[in-house]
């Protein structure tokens, strides 16, 4: 998968109360949940983030609770990838279930900057920086993982195994 975006850049340990406060846990509606995605880290950050947009962040994105409205809040608002240093597992996963783009990658994530525009191969973990025309390798996921987040998710992903699609 292609995906193209402007950069919104967030730093180390961000964690699951930073991108969706607790405040807003009394919904489990995506755009409920969207409209208030990362306010605690830049109040503009829902208000201001297209569609297509992308975050890169530092070490242990997504640390803290193992809930599921952070992706969900995350994928609602429009971002079409996170990439960085590294996540917390459950976070890894829980993305991977509702079928969220993510990516791994450390080595120069630090020269990718707030509003840089990137072109990412997600099958080949190919990172191109179009803004400053630096490229980057990420690990890319296995195949069977790539299916899954193409599916839109596990859940989709299992009803089409199961239809033999």
């Amino acid at each position: 998968m292609i995906i193209e975006g402007k950069v919104w850049t967030f730093g180390d340990n961000i964690d699951t109360d930073v991108i969706i406060p607790a405040r807003y846990l009394n919904t489990t509606d995506p755009q409920e949940l969207a409209a208030h995605c990362l306010e605690d880290a830049n109040p503009e950050f829902s208000k201001k983030v297209k569609k297509g947009d992308i975050i890169v962040a530092g070490n242990n994105f997504g640390c803290g609770s193992s809930r599921e409205h952070a992706p969900i809040a995350i994928k609602a608002v429009g971002i079409s990838c996170v990439i960085a240093s590294s996540f917390a597992r459950i976070f890894y996963r829980n993305s991977i279930n509702i079928g969220l783009s993510i990516l791994e990658f450390s080595d120069g994530i630090n020269k990718i900057k707030n509003s840089d525009e990137l072109n990412i191969d997600t099958d080949k973990g190919i990172i191109k920086n179009l803004t400053t025309g630096e490229n980057f390798k990420a690990r890319p996921f296995p195949d069977f993982i790539k299916e899954i987040i193409n599916a839109g998710g596990l859940l989709n992903y299992a009803v089409k195994e199961d239809k033999g699609v």
